[in-house]
């Protein structure tokens, strides 16, 4: 006790220097008063203003951490800064006392604070980014890859806003622009990724034009499918991802939906492949009487948010009608070909059985509809495990030397297989994994790590490290090589399917070789299709001499391909995958219960 005593011998004389000359007397008379205490008596008096000061400093906390997680994303900054000031001034008294104290019982305040760090977590990137309601917060990038991709993003835009602001497509080494649409695709569809790496100034440039400048009635032309997935899609995720604070992007995609529904209105219903968005009547491309399989069946999941946002249920219906139709249709083993009838909603059986262009993201949808709405409508559960089924027993087939997974294409009936794999089939493993996550069963998992390898190595084997859009593969024996490319298929487009199933597989599995392959990508990419102004398609990847850049930059390479990177690299779930759902554009949107 005899450190203790010299302690409290000790603080007379310390407070001296703050108390007035006339009051000295009375001080005498409080420390005459403070001797005649025991000495459980004076240790009871410490724990209490220890105590005391250590729950005042729990309710500032408290209170602060509160705040932060009410404000949106976009408007933190600005509450931080203004409360930043007040606030550490009043922290830096209390950590004064604080040391003082712990001085005279240092154990005490050890305890004490372990108390008020309770609930942290061990390690801050365990903690999920969300809500029990499943609310988004980004923070922004936390490693040197995430940083790496986000000054990708940032160069991509850059370029885009300097040479082709309100245009859809930037040509970055002509520095001359492109339109597809003319609605400012790039825009919208790389909006949500602002949100996602917390590019605060680059969202709010985007919105204003949003506000400002987007306008659909006019007299334009548009396919119903891309219009759909990255224009409507975008506006909703991003009004989603923002905690539904701007008004203005649920405004823009309600009026974008009423003239998207016109396409639907069709004898059977299966919409058109085309529509004008002026006059909202849709039409059958000038080259064929058939809309694309894939097209149809892959717009139930942004309109069905638009109805859940809208309380109108009348977009969620005309869309799932086509989920219907064609649930009722003729199937080969849960395989369907790539065109259908608009008049009478057949299949042309004469047309491709392929997870490739056009008739891919059919069956993405398949799970990823049943997932959105709460995995309540078992026909397309059950559609999906019989496609899968009839993948494997059909489609699948192994390479001669190093046995790779890969999948071809056949005819109705299993006719003429082709032994050839867009990359656009890539997305498959991402899909297989997200199945499994969700209940499927695990031999799809071993489908996926064994696809998403096959995936991998058609960029690995170039000497830029990318991949071509066709991959051509050798089964039978004999062959010298597992794969080959064709010169007219040796482009790459910035195509992000690779890279969203390495990030699904990685979300699932937590094993970094996924990491690892997706970083020689983005290096590959890096490399070889950026330039000053933006990043480029390329016509050569079989040579890092000749590349044959193409002078345009795709609107997904914003939207999907820097976002799944991004993904891919972070040191924690940045969104959980039982609450949302990604688009065919990489467009997050909610699950729903029903």
């Amino acid at each position: 006790m005899k450190s203790l005593h010299s302690s409290i011998v000790h603080i007379p004389n310390e407070e001296s220097y703050l108390i007035p000359s006339s009051s000295k007397s009375t001080f005498k008379a409080v420390c005459r008063a403070w001797n005649r205490l025991s000495r459980l008596q004076r240790s009871l008096v410490y724990i209490f203003i220890i105590v005391l000061l250590l729950f005042q400093v729990y309710l500032l906390n408290d209170v602060v951490g509160d705040g932060r997680e009410e404000v949106s994303l976009f408007e933190r900054q600005t509450y931080e800064n203004s409360f930043s000031r007040e606030s550490q001034q009043y922290r830096n008294k209390v950590e004064i006392v604080k040391e003082y104290i712990q001085n005279i019982q240092d154990t005490t305040v050890k305890d004490e604070e372990t108390k008020t760090t309770q609930g942290t977590g061990d390690n801050g990137d365990n903690i999920s980014p969300q809500t029990s309601k499943g609310v988004l917060n980004f923070s922004g990038p936390t490693n040197s890859r995430q940083r790496s991709v986000v000054d990708a993003f940032k160069h991509a835009w850059n370029g885009y806003r300097t040479y082709a602001w309100g245009h859809d497509h930037l040509k970055p080494i002509s520095k001359k622009t492109m339109n597809w649409f003319g609605l400012g695709l790039s825009i919208i569809d790389g909006l949500d990724t602002m949100v996602v790496m917390n590019l605060v100034d680059e969202f709010e440039e985007a919105k204003k034009w949003i506000d400002t400048h987007l306008d659909f009635n006019i007299s334009k032309d548009v396919n119903l499918f891309e219009t759909t997935i990255r224009l409507l899609g975008g506006l909703l995720s991003a009004f989603h991802l923002t905690h539904k604070k701007h008004d203005v992007l649920l405004e823009k995609a309600t009026d974008l939906g009423n003239r998207l529904l016109g396409g639907f209105k069709t004898p059977s219903g299966i919409p058109y492949s085309d529509i004008n968005l002026k006059t909202a009547k849709g039409h059958v491309p000038r080259w064929s009487p058939d809309s694309s399989t894939s097209e149809v069946t892959t717009l139930q999941l942004e309109f069905r948010d638009l109805s859940r946002c809208t309380s109108n249920p009348e977009y969620e219906d005309m869309a799932f009608q086509v989920s219907k139709k064609v649930h009722e249709s003729t199937k080969w083993h849960g395989l369907v070909p790539i065109f259908i009838n608009v008049e009478t909603g057949d299949f042309q059986k004469s047309s491709t059985i392929t997870l490739g262009a056009r008739g891919d993201s059919y069956y993405e949808y398949l799970l990823k509809q049943w997932v959105q709405t709460g995995k309540t409508h078992e026909f397309l559960k059950e559609d999906y495990i019989e496609a899968i089924e009839g993948i494997k027993n059909w489609l699948t087939k192994r390479t001669a030397i190093n046995n790779y997974l890969f999948v071809g294409e056949v005819q109705w009936g299993g006719h003429n297989f082709k032994p050839k794999m867009d990359e656009l089939v890539c997305f498959l493993p991402g899909t297989l994994a997200l199945g499994v996550h969700h209940g499927m069963p695990e031999s799809h998992m071993e489908m996926a790590k064994e696809l998403i390898e096959t995936c991998y190595q058609t960029f690995a084997t170039n000497p830029t490290h990318l991949a071509p859009e066709i991959t051509y593969f050798n089964f039978k024996s004999g062959s010298k090589k597992d794969f080959y490319i064709k010169s007219n298929d040796a482009h790459y487009l910035l195509r992000p399917e690779t890279v969203e199933s390495l990030w699904y597989m990685f979300y699932m599995t937590k094993d970094p070789i996924y990491q690892d392959w997706g970083w020689n990508i983005f290096q590959g990419i890096e490399k070889y299709t950026k330039y000053a102004n933006g990043y480029s398609n390329i016509g050569n990847v079989r040579s890092a001499l000749d590349t044959k850049p193409r002078d345009l930059m795709e609107t997904y390479f914003l939207a999907e391909t820097l976002k799944y990177f991004y993904l891919l690299f972070s040191d924690k779930n940045e969104i959980d995958l039982q609450k949302w759902v990604f688009n065919t554009e990489g467009h997050p949107l909610p699950v729903y219960e029903s």
